[in-house]
């Protein structure tokens, strides 16, 4: 996922861009390179998100730490500790709320994964939405991820339906960038004296990886080699590219990480095609992206347009396991074998040219992540190495920044956007926004690094915290935690059971001389650990991360505790549609699955009573009543049913959703 920002001051843009789960294409060995960073710009190697979405979005948004606003984990998982709200508070004003103050014309475009899941009903609280978060116009959705194909929209704060179907070829990030080209032209058209703010998340290459076949087939035959060989090849490009120092050593792959030479040779076929559609995505979403800066030229305005383009919010995903034809079996701990795949995917679908297609809802082989995070160690979901959060940023201002091909290696941070637009724009930021006193900001500016490239960095500390995954970062050294879960495996109840944060084994990495943490140093250097884990205690205490693992406690430890609707019983009526999960019956893991179903049906009815979920992800409590099933026919025109729910997410054949 990329985002980007565009602030367009008196007389610039500014323009905020956060895509979700991607990677450096130009580092890569036969990915599409970045299409939406033009020359003259700066680029940045050593910058970093969190290691999951709505925190780093958080961050980019607020110019605070996310604990420290109450966004430690996914909204869907927030609980009662106070970093774990999923409620931005109003003393930390956002981006869009401080320049809407200046005038700007503000808007946000694509994923918005920072509204609590409670408000999500057509009554409200807004507060939380976007446009109660400052931006005065909307076009995207409220969640981690939706369908490219029929994706669930919102126009500020009205769910609506996409304007054309898949069939008619739709795709969402070509239609985020249509609506954001229209929101450029009416500014110009009718509100010429105001400057804007554009922030723009699309979903890709978040999953599902939806592209059509025609991107996906540019890649054919380009992955033949396996991840280790794609890994190898993309490390000595990054070193001819200047990307990363010619010192760097490229680490190797974790034990538990599956190897390419253990696929079976029948199965490559599908583990090269799930890549290929990765990559199509990534073109077809750049590609997007560049239509954007490409309006901006034709206005006039790209030479005074400040582009900060951060290429993802976390690092590339692993949460696809072993390459799934639908992400929701894998990412629930449910079994999608090769050959149950294969078998729905040649029966109902056409075979492997059904990826990427809206049929499915396709995620890569974990091990296809580890060599898109190339040199360094693990995947998203694991904030104790780079591999989780670090990613390229690039800086675009023609008129104030010269070109330079030289990255910048000082040490940066998601939260540290905010602060350089609002010295960028030469606004001064406000003590109080609408009554309420601000929290100062946690980031820095980076002004300074634009153009001096050898400056001493002014960053001295930064913490990292996902799930019990840890870590801190003060004057070039590093420790870190690697935490209970494992992102490219499957559960493990016993190491999430018995985990205790006070036993965690710490790493240590000088980072001044060792760029892709491939020394740990722990073992020889016991007190320079025991004052860097003094560093993250105290980090951690200040911005409200404690308890360590606060963040596992609804997702894993006491779902039932979650976000969730009070009701025990809904009276639910025809027609009624687009109500969020969180507030509809809870037939999913955590919550009592049996359910006592009153209906009226007529002799001739068929179809679906409830479903949650979409084509290819549903909580199966969908019941089919069709004539000439034999139990429709016994219920006549009053059915009383008790039925054993259970949550998994089915073929879309067998819930008919």
């Amino acid at each position: 996922m990329t985002m980007w920002a565009t602030v367009r001051l008196r007389p610039l843009v500014a323009r905020s861009t956060l895509p979700p789960c991607r990677r450096w294409r130009d580092t890569g060995a036969y990915i599409h390179g970045v299409t939406c960073s033009p020359s003259p710009k700066v680029s940045y190697n050593r910058f970093h998100t969190t290691a999951i979405c709505s925190p780093t979005r958080a961050f980019l948004l607020t110019g605070r730490n996310s604990h420290n606003v109450g966004a430690g984990q996914i909204t869907e998982a927030a609980s009662g500790f106070p970093g774990y709200t999923g409620t931005i508070p109003k003393s930390a004003a956002t981006l869009a709320k401080v320049l809407s103050g200046y005038g700007y014309d503000t808007a946000a475009f694509g994923k918005w994964h920072n509204t609590p899941v409670d408000d999500l009903m057509k009554s409200g609280p807004f507060d939380q939405y976007p446009t109660g978060l400052g931006f005065s116009y909307f076009y995207g959705f409220l969640a981690g991820e939706t369908s490219q194909y029929n994706p669930r929209l919102y126009e500020n704060t009205n769910p609506i339906e996409p304007p054309r179907k898949p069939e008619e070829g739709y795709h969402l990030t070509e239609d985020m960038a249509d609506q954001a080209i229209k929101f450029i032209r009416a500014n110009r058209a009718l509100t010429p004296d105001r400057p804007f703010f554009i922030y723009f998340a699309p979903g890709g290459a978040h999953g599902p990886h939806h592209v059509h076949k025609e991107w996906a087939d540019k890649y054919k035959g380009k992955f033949d080699m396996g991840w280790e060989k794609l890994r190898n090849i993309t490390f000595e490009k990054q070193k001819a590219m200047g990307w990363i120092p010619n010192s760097t050593k490229l680490t190797p792959i974790d034990p538990t990480m599956v190897k390419w030479k253990e696929i079976p040779e029948e199965q490559r076929a599908f583990q090269l095609r799930l890549m290929e559609v990765y990559a199509g995505y990534l073109e077809h979403t750049d590609t997007q992206d560049g239509k954007v800066v490409e309006e901006l030229e034709r206005q006039g305005l790209f030479n005074n347009t400040l582009i900060i383009y951060v290429l993802g919010d976390n690092g590339a995903s692993a949460e696809g396991i072993h390459g799934t034809i639908d992400e929701l079996l894998a990412e629930n701990a449910l079994p999608s074998a090769y050959q149950q795949q294969m078998e729905v995917l040649n029966r109902d679908f056409g075979g492997l040219d059904a990826l990427g297609s809206q049929h499915v809802d396709k995620m890569y082989h974990s091990s296809w992540a580890w060599a898109l995070d190339t040199p360094f160690k693990s995947t998203k979901l694991v904030a104790a190495h780079f591999g989780g959060m670090r990613t390229p940023m690039v800086m675009s201002w023609p008129k104030v920044i010269k070109h330079d091909p030289t990255p910048r290696s000082q040490f940066h941070h998601v939260c540290d956007i905010a602060p350089t637009i609002y010295e960028a724009v030469g606004v001064q930021f406000p003590t109080r926004v609408e009554g309420a006193k601000q929290m100062p900001l946690d980031g820095v500016s980076m002004v300074y690094t634009w153009n001096n490239v050898s400056v001493k960095e002014r960053k001295s500390a930064q913490y990292f915290e996902v799930m019990g995954s840890r870590g801190v970062y003060k004057d070039g050294w590093f420790a870190s935690v690697f935490g209970p879960r494992i992102p490219w495996a499957e559960a493990n109840e016993t190491r999430m059971r018995e985990w205790n944060p006070d036993t965690d084994v710490w790493e240590l990495y000088d980072l001044t001389r060792d760029f892709s943490q491939a020394e740990d140093l722990a073992k020889e250097m016991p007190d320079q650990v025991a004052k860097m884990k003094q560093i993250f205690l105290m980090e951690a205490t200040a911005n409200k991360v404690l308890p360590i693992g606060a963040g596992l406690y609804t997702i894993y430890y006491h779902p039932e505790e979650g976000p969730h609707s009070p009701l025990t019983e809904w009276k639910l009526y025809e027609g009624l549609t687009r109500i969020a999960e969180s507030n509809a019956p809870g037939f999913h893991s955590g919550q009592n699955s049996l359910a006592t179903i009153d209906v009226e049906i007529s002799a001739n009815a068929s179809g679906v009573l409830y479903c949650v979920g979409g084509t290819a992800g549903v909580v199966a409590s969908s019941t089919r009543l069709k004539q000439k099933s034999a139990f429709f026919q016994r219920l006549r025109n009053r059915l009383k049913l008790a039925s054993v729910i259970r949550h998994f997410f089915s073929w879309y054949q067998d819930v008919g959703a």
